[in-house]
Parts: C-alpha cells; sequence; structure tokens
C-alpha cells in the first residue's frame, strides 16, 4: 500500500466510532461508557488487522474484545469490518502496549491474547512474553487472567516457556503444532490472521500456549 493509502485510512480510523486513541480518560470505565454492560473484557496485543479481535467477538457475544495496535492503519480494517457488521462487543485502541496501565485499570480485562508478534529476536525487553510486560497485564486484570499466545517462531515459544516455568505459571494448552492435535479447538483452526495465512504457506508450524498469570 502507497504512503497516501496509509494516510487516508489513518484519517478514517480516528473518526470511527470504535476506535480510540490513548484514551486515559476511559481508564476503568471501559465497561460502562463503550460496551454499556458487565462482560467481560478480553484484550488482543498487537492484533494489527484484528483477526483475532473479530473472530473471538464472533463467537463469544456474551464477551467483549479490544484490539491494541499502535498502527492506525492497520486497525482500519478490523474496526471497518466491526462497524459495517454492527458488532457492539468490538473496540479498538490505538497505544503502546509498554503504556498499557495508563489506559486500563485493576480488574478490568479478563483475558489477552497474542496473535503472531514480533518475536525481537535480538531484545528479550522488547518481547510481549516477557516478566516485565507480564505484570504489566496483571496490574491491569483480575487476579489470574488468562493468556494466549500463538506464533509461528519456536524462539518465542521456547523463551515464553521458559518465563512461564520460571514464575511456576499454570498451562492449561501447550502445542508446538495445533494442526497436528487429535482435537483441535475451533477458534484456533478456523481464525487465522493474515501473517499466519503466510507462515502456514511456507510450512511453518504453528504454537499455542494458554497459561494463568
Amino acid at each position: 500500500m502507497g504512503k497516501i493509502g496509509k494516510l487516508q485510512k489513518f484519517a478514517e480510523v480516528t473518526a470511527f466510532s470504535n476506535c480510540y486513541e490513548r484514551a486515559a480518560e476511559l481508564k476503568g470505565k471501559w465497561a460502562t461508557h463503550v460496551f454499556k454492560n458487565n462482560n467481560p473484557i478480553t484484550l488482543e496485543l498487537a492484533c494489527g488487522k484484528g483477526e483475532y479481535t473479530l473472530g473471538l467477538a464472533k463467537r463469544f457475544p456474551d464477551r467483549n474484545f479490544i484490539g491494541v495496535d499502535i498502527k492506525g492503519n492497520r486497525i482500519w480494517k478490523g474496526a471497518k469490518y466491526a462497524l459495517e457488521n454492527n458488532m457492539h462487543n468490538v473496540a479498538f485502541h490505538r497505544i503502546m502496549i509498554g503504556n498499557i496501565e495508563d489506559y486500563f485499570a485493576f480488574g478490568e480485562i479478563n483475558e489477552f491474547w497474542i496473535t503472531f508478534p514480533d518475536p525481537q529476536h535480538a531484545k528479550k525487553r522488547k518481547r510481549l512474553t516477557n516478566p516485565m510486560f507480564l505484570q504489566r497485564y496483571r496490574n491491569i486484570s483480575n487476579p489470574h487472567p488468562i493468556m494466549n499466545l500463538k506464533s509461528d517462531s519456536t524462539r518465542f515459544y521456547e523463551y515464553t516457556l521458559e518465563v512461564i516455568a520460571e514464575q511456576n505459571l499454570e498451562v492449561f494448552e501447550n502445542s508446538d503444532d495445533i494442526y497436528q492435535l487429535d482435537a483441535i479447538p475451533e477458534y484456533l483452526a478456523n481464525i487465522q490472521t493474515f501473517y499466519e495465512k503466510i507462515w502456514l504457506e511456507d510450512g511453518k508450524k504453528i504454537k499455542y500456549l494458554k497459561y494463568k498469570l
């Protein structure tokens, strides 16, 4: 996409009613002011085009979902789809994940999804499952929220397993190749991000972890 296309999408997404940018005024108020219900809230971190935000929202209408990303032109596609399809349990928030505690309150989030993040091979401190980030997630969630990681990166997957072991966290699901499972959950098989489709075409194995913080 050319530069004009990105700028146009960024301008549009800032006007979408389901999109927010650095909305510190909503800290602790997402349920009452945005979704207007008390349903549990799930965050998709580094959501990109929001494939999992949308896919999960369709499957779990009794939950609320927020896609978080810093790139407005990425969020545009998911946000536009949600508006056109009257998906009232979906919102998007343009922020840096490193500042996530400025925008959500303790006890506000119930579950997290991280789908195909940048593995940050050279910088462990930037990996979204490192101990620093995990503590930030704890600071905005109910006690012991659920973490979901879906990744093509063996290094990122193994690193996350190391952090889980160091912190003695409870693991519910662990697979280094989800498409070889005898019974793969429907939402793992049928919700595929833009990047997952690329990695599958390249023959990469898709890893999945579900654990409790």
